[in-house]
């Protein structure tokens, strides 16, 4: 069946200062692959951080759900921007 909402483009920007947390977060997101525009990841080892932007179109529930799931992950920290252009279903 085909998802008839209207979707939205998002990034979620993804700061992962607890690497045990990773295999959670990469869980997350391949999950919600079907959403999943891209993303890129980026190690910046001089303060042992990973700072990661995955760009999703999605219906706006989606992307809140996905982002709430995020957020509760330990030493994990996000944010969501979104376009302000929306799809019409």
């Amino acid at each position: 069946m085909e998802d008839t909402k209207a979707t939205r483009i998002a990034v979620v920007t993804i700061i992962v200062e607890d690497r045990n947390s990773a295999d959670g977060l990469n869980r997350l997101l391949h999950e919600y692959g079907d959403y999943l525009v891209g993303r890129m990841g980026v190690p910046y080892r001089p303060k042992e951080v990973s700072v990661i932007c995955a760009i999703l179109d999605a219906p706006q529930d989606v992307i809140s759900a996905l982002s709430g799931k995020i957020g509760m992950l330990p030493g994990i920290t996000s944010k969501t921007v979104y376009s302000k252009i929306q799809d019409q279903p």
